[in-house]
């Protein structure tokens, strides 16, 4: 009985609506993630930017990051949504996560940024490598968030043994910060606010996969690729950082009027010196990088914008998608 409560409460927590994304009518819900996260600033940028120039409010909520934002958009509880595209690839195809369940209802709008792992310990346990990590107590934030989808089968592949931790970002770092923890995982665009902020008041060390380590993720999850964050990102950072990473789209409701999602795109980028003041990891938020995302179909609006400024978007991705 008590392991049937426990399952409800996290299945509730999980797909928990944020209040305002269930009112009817409203056209101007973009989900996020945790507060503390690169996500979460990025989308109340974009809220800000849209609401700016559009003409309609559009409000940006918090959420537990890329699951439960499809699973919003699945249930047109959502106009926009912030998505890592391994977590989008598991939707789709009905793997992971998603165990069994094809989501079939989004939409590719547009990209956003590379979000490289950071593997991060405080200085005081001298580790130096990632498999350092083994035996430490380590936070992967929230449950619905990209690295709390990952990060289990990730240290598998790596024979790595940590005890996980999972909560929002803001939990993770003050558990770092109080020793209740002894590192964190991230997965996030650079610089991630909250661990700057972490770094800069509890110096880290900044645990590099090594090559190998690289070579074999990659080789398990095919939609990773090589990231790199530079030296100077964080205060603790001397050199650069190589690691891997996933990329992450904005992605939308299949039913939103294409005329909406033209201006939308339209608006990102004609204005976008706005996303990269809110968040300096929207610098990558280019129509060039378009051809990260090679499952899914974007959305007919979308489409047109790329069509109209000279970027190709291949026929099977430019289709409505199968559903």
């Amino acid at each position: 009985m008590r392991l049937q409560i426990v399952t409800l409460m996290l299945a509730t927590l999980l797909f928990a609506v944020p209040a305002s994304a269930g009112e009817t009518g409203n056209p101007g819900i973009i989900v996020t993630g945790s507060p503390g996260g690169t996500f979460y600033v990025y989308g109340k940028g974009l809220a800000a930017l849209l609401t700016k120039y559009l003409g309609s409010t559009f409000t940006a909520e918090a959420t537990q990051g890329s699951t439960q934002n499809i699973v919003l958009l699945e249930q047109h509880k959502a106009t926009l949504g912030l998505a890592t595209m391994g977590v989008a690839l598991q939707a789709w195809n009905g793997t992971g996560w998603a165990k069994g369940t094809q989501y079939r209802s989004i939409r590719a709008i547009f990209p956003m940024y590379d979000a490289p792992f950071q593997f991060a310990a405080t200085k005081r346990l001298k580790l130096v490598l990632l498999e350092g990590f083994a035996g430490k107590r380590i936070g992967d934030g929230p449950k619905g968030g990209p690295v709390h989808t990952y990060i289990l089968r990730i240290f598998n592949t790596l024979g790595i043994e940590a005890t996980l931790r999972d909560g929002s970002f803001e939990e993770n770092q003050q558990q770092v910060a109080s020793g209740e923890i002894d590192g964190l995982v991230l997965l996030a665009g650079i610089p991630t606010t909250g661990l700057a902020e972490l770094d800069a008041r509890l110096p880290l060390d900044y645990l590099q996969p090594s090559p190998d380590q690289i070579a074999l993720v990659r080789k398990e999850f095919p939609e990773i690729s090589p990231s790199l964050v530079p030296a100077g990102t964080y205060p603790s950072l001397t050199t650069d950082y190589h690691t891997f990473g996933v990329y992450q789209f904005v992605v939308g409701d299949e039913d939103l009027p294409d005329d909406l999602v033209y201006k939308i795109v339209k608006a990102v980028f004609e204005h976008h010196q706005d996303l990269v003041d809110a968040h300096p990891a929207a610098k990558d938020t280019s129509p060039a990088n378009v051809d990260r995302d090679t499952f899914l179909p974007f959305h007919p609006g979308a489409v047109r914008y790329y069509r109209e400024i000279g970027v190709d978007i291949p026929a099977a991705l430019a289709a409505r998608g199968d559903k």
